[in-house]
């Protein structure tokens, strides 16, 4: 779950090339914005923070968000190419794949009205109203945007790992980002069929 005041960007996957970039995954609707960007943050999700942080760990679950300055941007194969000033080596690279590329909530782009920040939907409880009592299918873990033209909601249900959700217009009933809820009125056998299947 973004922490509380950042907008998650982007997160960042692998090395790219020899001086220290590095290739990330997009996950704002505004990939274009990079431009007018000179200072990002990087943060760790709390999910992937190490267990034991090795020495000399400057991110760990519980650091402050590092600032960075941005020398160079492109994007590349549907994801983003990123060079931080002071990271200059492969080896400097690797070590912040993982990373969650971020910025303060007041930076973030404006939205029209039918628009939505991806990060506001994480954390929030999905409820399928369809039926005559509205049923909690679970928590929105991630949405992945890289599917196809709809997104995909990944969802952590109560007896599931996860379930896979389209976050489609024809779907979406309502959407209360202080309450952290998502409305949605499901096809019937929807959330069964996109469950995992167990052997």
């Amino acid at each position: 779950m973004a922490p509380t005041g950042w907008v998650w960007l982007a997160r960042i996957k692998r090395t790219q090339g020899r001086k220290g970039e590095v290739f990330a995954e997009v996950l704002t609707d505004f990939p274009e914005k990079f431009t007018e960007r000179r200072k990002l943050w990087l943060l760790r999700e709390a999910s992937s923070a190490p267990k034991k942080p090795a020495p000399g760990d400057e991110l760990s679950a519980h650091s402050p968000p590092r600032e960075m300055g941005l020398i160079q941007h492109w994007l590349h194969k549907g994801g983003v190419v990123l060079h931080f000033a002071g990271v200059d080596s492969i080896s400097a690279a690797e070590e912040l794949a993982g990373l969650i590329v971020a910025i303060p909530m007041e930076e973030r782009a404006p939205l029209s009205a039918d628009e939505l920040y991806i990060g506001d939907l994480i954390g929030c409880a999905l409820v399928d109203v369809a039926g005559a009592d509205p049923v909690t299918v679970g928590e929105i873990e991630d949405v992945d945007r890289s599917a196809g033209p709809v997104a995909i909601l990944v969802v952590h249900g109560k007896s599931t790992d996860e379930i896979l959700i389209p976050f489609a217009k024809d779907y979406l009933r309502r959407v209360d980002v202080e309450a952290k809820r998502v409305e949605m009125a499901l096809p019937e056998g929807l959330v069964d069929l996109n469950a995992p299947q167990r052997s």
